[in-house]
């Protein structure tokens, strides 16, 4: 079977569920959450849209296990006591057209925007480091261990309310910087206890909520792991701690290892890294996918700048069975029915050409939310964009968010 016709073949995972294609939709970070914290017809519109596109398996982007901590404004929440009522249909909209629907599970931990307020936990106090933007993070503090085993819980009892909505799986989100990321992290963890100091310490937040939610779910529920394939950061996590962290956990009923790289310090899922090694523009993590793939019982997710087929189809010759694709999913929610049709993606967002790491990769997710937030509405993408009016119009939109999350957190406080 050539590459091509590969894209649009099946793919079983490990838990008996079947993917109609090779293509999946990798997380974004939408904000589009109602009021109340939760989906309504902004996200389902978004989902509908990138369904009929011919996605066969779609992330959505950070679901929040726990309200008091969220990763930004207008995030979606799911806990017990949320009513499932938007979150059925979410799904339901999103697997009109046989695709599957998969959640990602998340909690920031230290990366809480200081404005939005809430619990700034981490492994240990160690603020995240931008640089002068550093004080527009909040200042975390270390868990107790009660707090530990209560958000284990929390990733387990969303995955169950995920489940009860009709998702056909969850993936827990242990990368880019957020908690379980940080106590993987030798210089965010720096514990002496059961959590931190040997990487096998260090793993045990992650095998311990992989295992919950295993035992929270049915056998054919899909349990999915985004993993970084290193921080991109001197004395950070390395591709060899990632390595072992994936054999570690590829037998606790793991369907797919996502993988992908970088933090709020160093934006490598953005092109960019902190120790100054160059990350090729298509398929950053493609390399150490393939090479974890040779290996690896679970099969391998990859993402990371894949925006035309031949990429794509490179990824599946190099042994990764699963191409996941974001930003151009967003700049053309039809990308799949149109590599079926030899057709290729032409719109790319302007490149912000800053000194800043940190703005440029701000203003690179401003001008992807903006695309979202038009595919949201059922308006076409739009990619003729000033970067800098993006990022101020953004940042207007999420402060706006931040206050109407502050309003709700006092109501239900």
């Amino acid at each position: 079977m050539n590459s091509s016709s590969q894209l649009y073949s099946q793919y079983t995972l490990p838990s008996g569920t079947t993917l109609p294609n090779r293509i999946v939709k990798a997380a974004m970070e939408e904000n589009l959450s109602n009021p109340n914290l939760e989906p309504d017809e902004a996200l389902w519109n978004l989902y509908e849209t990138w369904a009929q596109g011919g996605v066969g398996t779609m992330i959505t982007g950070n679901v929040m296990v726990d309200h008091r901590a969220m990763t930004g404004p207008g995030g979606v929440v799911l806990e017990e006591g949320t009513s499932l009522d938007g979150f059925r249909m979410w799904s339901s909209k999103a697997k009109q057209t046989g695709g599957k629907i998969i959640m990602q599970i998340n909690h920031p931990g230290r990366q809480v925007l200081a404005k939005l307020g809430g619990n700034v936990w981490a492994p240990s106090a160690v603020p995240v480091d931008i640089g002068k933007l550093s004080k527009l993070l909040g200042k975390p503090r270390a868990m107790t261990e009660s707090e530990i085993f209560e958000t284990i819980q929390r990733f387990a009892k969303t995955s169950q309310l995920a489940e009860e909505s009709g998702f056909d799986g969850v993936e827990i989100h242990a990368a880019h910087g957020y908690l379980i990321s940080q106590f993987l992290s030798p210089i965010a963890n720096q514990r002496t206890d059961e959590w931190g100091g040997s990487l096998e310490n260090r793993s045990r937040f992650l095998i311990e909520v992989i295992k919950s939610v295993r035992k929270m779910v049915k056998p054919n529920f899909i349990v999915a792991v985004k993993l970084n394939s290193a921080d991109f950061q001197k004395g950070g996590f390395q591709f060899q701690d990632a390595k072992e962290v994936i054999s570690n956990i590829q037998t606790l009923g793991v369907d797919f290892i996502e993988l992908s790289g970088g933090n709020y310090e160093a934006p490598a899922m953005q092109g960019e890294s902190r120790d100054g090694s160059t990350i090729s523009r298509e398929a950053y993590f493609l390399e150490f996918a393939s090479e974890v793939a040779k290996t690896a019982t679970v099969p391998i997710l990859v993402t990371g700048g894949i925006r035309r087929k031949q990429i794509a189809e490179s990824v599946l010759d190099s042994g990764v069975p699963l191409v996941g694709i974001a930003t151009a999913l967003a700049l053309e929610p039809n990308l799949p029915n149109d590599w079926k049709k030899n057709q290729e993606l032409e719109s790319r967002l302007p490149d912000p050409n800053w000194k800043s790491k940190t703005l440029k990769g701000l203003a690179n997710m401003a001008m992807v939310r903006y695309q979202i937030n038009r595919l949201s509405e059922n308006k076409r993408p739009k990619t003729n964009i000033s970067p800098i009016v993006r990022l101020v119009m953004d940042q207007i939109r999420l402060s706006r968010l931040t206050k109407r999350y502050q309003k709700w957190i006092c109501n239900h406080s």
